[in-house]
Order: C-alpha cells, then structure tokens, then sequence
C-alpha cells in the first residue's frame, strides 16, 4: 500500500500535467470581448492553470534527478511549495472576486 500511494500520486500529476496544457490552450482561444469582471475571472483560470503546470514540471523534474544533487533537488522543491500556494490562491481568489462583484451589483 505505501508502494502504491506515490505512484498514484505521479499518476495523477501527469494527467494534470496534460490537462493543464488543455485547460490553457481552451482559455488561450476564448478571446471574446467581454467584462473587465470576466477578463479577471479568465486571467485568475489562466493563473491557475499555469501555477499548476510549473507544478507539475517541477515534481516530474525532481523525480528525474538523482539524490545525490541536493541543490537541484531543494530548488526544486521550492519551486513546488511556492507553485502549489500560488495556484491554491488563484483558485480561493476566484470565488472570492465572484462574491466581491455579485456584492457591488447589488448596491
């Protein structure tokens, strides 16, 4: 079972690694003229999606290296913490600006 749980977890940021890129290729074609509040909500899709792809090439660069390089590794290891929060802030800012004009509309 331990075996198991980190190939999974590979698993799963590769087929996220893909979609990422089809996530970005999907938003990179939607260029319609539309509300400054839907081009924040398309940038904070496209902030995600590309925090989460460094993400992944990250991780998957770190699982190529050896241990024996431990600068390689801590960088990389930086750059998947620093990735993994920013991403988490794009997708909690989402709601939160969705809120924020629903809110202003009213008033």
């Amino acid at each position: 079972m331990c075996l198991a749980s980190p190939i999974i977890h590979e698993f799963f940021v590769a087929i996220s690694f893909v979609a990422c890129i089809v996530g970005l290729l999907i938003l990179w074609e939607n260029k319609s003229e539309a509300e400054s509040s839907e081009d924040t909500e398309v940038i904070l899709f496209r902030m995600s999606f590309s925090y989460w792809l460094v993400y992944c090439f990250a991780f998957g660069i770190e699982k190529l290296f050896l241990p024996e390089s431990e600068i390689i590794i801590t960088t990389l290891r930086i750059t998947t913490a620093l990735s993994y929060f920013l991403t988490f802030s794009c997708i909690v800012s989402l709601p939160l600006h969705r809120f924020a004009v629903h809110h202003q509309v009213e008033e």
